[in-house]
């Protein structure tokens, strides 16, 4: 029987690109740490599966943007606290 792919490996690669992919909406950090800690789980099931299950690479590429994201927060949240992304979106016709 060939091997079956982790359901938490596609669950990690969907809601990290998720995260991603919805930066504008404020709550992409929330699936970023999902994917994030989804794709160890997933790894680390996949490899005591002793080959049943496959998607290692499903796995490492929802810990990778649900990292991508969670740095994305941060340098956001440092550059609206230093002043240098303004935060106020008033139309100004001058």
């Amino acid at each position: 029987m060939p091997p079956k792919t982790s359901g938490k490996a596609i669950a990690s690669m969907v809601t990290g690109l998720v995260g991603l992919l919805t930066i504008c909406c404020g709550f992409f950090v929330v699936t970023s740490i999902v994917g994030l800690v989804l794709g160890f789980l997933a790894r680390k099931e996949i490899r005591a599966s002793n080959g049943q299950l496959k998607g290692d690479g499903m796995a490492l590429t929802g810990i990778i943007t649900g990292i991508v994201g969670i740095l994305m927060v941060i340098v956001t949240i440092v550059l609206v606290a230093t002043g240098a992304i303004d935060t106020n979106f008033e139309y100004s016709s001058n």
